[in-house]
This record gives structure tokens, sequence and C-alpha cells, in this order.
């Protein structure tokens, strides 16, 4: 460690992102990239863009952005707020909103960010558990809090908390933000979005990375009451105030727009989860229910972790995590039929030979 560092740097244990290996013929599943590029009107709209205007600062309130998202889910432009990844949201809206004098709550297996942004910004948070099914149950937060956020689905779970279980919670508990982290919602669930109307202690984030095939690009939502939204924009602008550039912001209008593409390739990736799913179990895999665009599954007898180092010798990669409960458990994205087979090849062939 460094002397110039400072004593926050020094207590800080930063976030580990999924291995980006730069390995030939890779079937790489472990990261929850969308397996089909992005809408062909968005790489129009970015080529478009491209010229002589990209010597000049980008808007700084993101006008046109929120706008058609405003549009495109039925709600106010202020009630939109705009980022460079659903990261860059999070980490804003753990400093406006959740940063109080009582601890925060999230489940004990979840987005492992969350405990960064606490330990960054001098949060107390408390990890509530999940069931021994890794369900969700809301009335295990309904205590004392400076704040809860979950994901829905769950990462890396892949479970889904009904709507109907968020409004439970958002009716119980009034008096602290809840924060629904919806980057896989588009892959079966349904937005907590149409609730921010009626619960002003609600905020929505989202993300272009997943459904819409935009992870290069960098683009994240956060929607909710219009209070919640100028405690974020008064961070933002203290730290950043022009956040998202002319490119990723026409490929983010283009790619709303393009309803149908969405929802061709948001239907493939649940196909081809339904179908891996299946195969898995057929392979002696336990598999968790999942509505995201990745399965959460661990196998009757073989080591995760060995699973894992064998399907990697075979150029598939998966994630694996060593963290408590989940020790045994794969992460393994959803594929293309092409790159789920190849999968399903590799690890057939390994059951095999340990059978």
């Amino acid at each position: 460690m460094s002397r110039y560092w400072s004593k926050l740097v020094e207590g800080l244990s930063p976030y580990v992102p999924g291995e980006q290996p730069k390995i030939d013929n890779l079937v790489k599943l472990n990261t929850n990239e969308n397996p089909y590029g992005p809408s062909p009107k968005v790489i129009e709209a970015i080529q478009n863009e491209l010229g002589d205007q990209l010597r000049l600062y980008p808007d700084p309130v993101s006008l046109s952005l929120r706008q058609t998202i405003a549009n495109y889910y039925d709600i106010q432009l202020e009630q939109v707020f705009v980022g460079n990844g659903s990261d860059e949201v999070l980490a804003h809206l753990f400093n406006a909103l959740l940063k109080h004098d009582k601890p925060i709550l999230f489940p004990d297996i979840s987005y492992s960010f969350y405990p960064v942004y606490c330990k960054l910004y001098g949060i107390e948070f408390k990890a509530v558990p999940l069931a021994d099914d890794f369900s969700l149950n809301v009335n295990d937060y309904i205590q004392d809090n400076g704040g809860i956020i979950f994901p829905n689905p769950n990462a890396p779970t892949g479970q889904l908390l009904a709507l109907k279980e968020i409004e439970s919670l958002l009716q119980q508990n009034t008096d602290s933000v809840v924060v629904i982290d919806e980057a896989y919602i588009d892959f079966g669930g349904e937005s907590a979005v149409k609730l921010i109307d009626k619960y002003p202690n609600l905020l929505v984030t989202q993300t272009l990375s997943k459904s819409r095939s935009l992870a290069g690009l960098r683009v994240g939502i956060g929607m909710g009451h219009i209070d919640l939204i100028e405690a974020l924009v008064r961070v933002k602008d203290s730290f950043n105030s022009y956040p998202m550039d002319r490119l990723a912001s026409v490929g983010a209008i283009a790619a709303f727009q393009d309803k149908d593409y969405f929802n061709e390739t948001c239907n493939k990736v649940i196909q081809e989860r339904d179908r891996l799913s299946g195969a898995l179990t057929e392979l002696g895999f336990e598999v968790q229910p999942s509505a995201a665009n990745f399965v959460f599954a661990r196998h009757e007898k073989l080591d995760a972790a060995e699973l894992a180092q064998s399907l990697r010798e075979q150029k598939v990669i998966v994630r694996h995590f060593k963290q408590a409960r989940i020790e045994q458990y794969l992460r393994i994205t959803i594929g293309t039929p092409e790159q789920n087979n190849c999968l399903l090849e590799a690890l057939s062939a390994i059951v095999k030979s340990k059978n």
C-alpha cells in the first residue's frame, strides 16, 4: 500500500467484476452480456452522430434521452435520471438517499457492489438472509432501517419477487427509501415503475446493458418521485455535470424506439433459458427458477469450482462465486443456441467422465 493513500482507500475492498479473458474461440457465459447485438437502429444512430459535433459538450441534462424514457414508461420527465451505467446511478443514490444514521438493508446473497458502496460512503448495513430456497420474504425487511435495496430479479440467484410483494413492502415501509434494482427485469418480470406515482419513497433503477445489448455504452436509469430525482441530480452535478456522452445518448434513444427488436431478442433469451434449464436438469443439476438472462445451478454430485475449471479447459467460461451458501453454484449466462449447445456438450462430457 502506498504511503500517499488516504485512510479511506486503505480500508476499501473494491468490487471484482466478471472476468473478461482474452481467449480465442471462447464461449463466454460469465458476465450476463446479451448474446445478441444491439438494434441496427442503434448502430445507425451512433454513426449519424459521428462528426464535428463531437467537439461540443453533450446536453448536461440529457433532455432527449430522459424524455424518450419518460414517454416509454408514461411518466414525467422530472421523474427520470440517467447516468453512465446503473452502477453510477446506484453510487449516486447510495450517497443521496441511503446515507442516514440507521443501517440499510439488502439480501445476504445479492449484488456484491452494495457492500462496496457502503464501505466507500461510510454507510452501515445489515444483510438480511434469504430463505433456504433463496426466496426473499418482504416481512423480513419490516424493521428499523435507513433504506432498503435489492435486485429484482435477484442476482446471482435469478429469482423474481412479484410486484404485489414489492407493493406490500412499500405499504409497510414508508419512512425510508426502497430501491428496486431492475437490471434483469425485461427477461420475465413486471417493472415496479408503475408504482412510483403511488409511493414517493420508491426508486427504480434499470440498465441498458442487458436486455438492450448496450453494455459497451454504459447507460443507466433511475426513476422515482421528483424529490428523489432531485437528490440524485444534486449529487451528480457536484460530481460530473456532463455524465452522458453524445453517442451513448443517441444509441440509448434508438434502443428504446426499436420495440420490435427489443421484444424479439428478449424472447429468444427467454426461450433459450427454458431450454437450457431443462437440459441442465437432465444432466443432474438443480436449477433455480430464473426470470433473468442467466441461470443459477448446482450439480447434485460434482463440485462447482472443479466444474468451472473443467469448462474453462474446454474454452467455456461461467461464473463461480466462493461466497458462503452459494459456493456450490454456477451462474451461467444465457448465450445463443450455438453457445448453449457448446456448454451442454462440454458439461455432458464432464459429467460422464466423473460417473
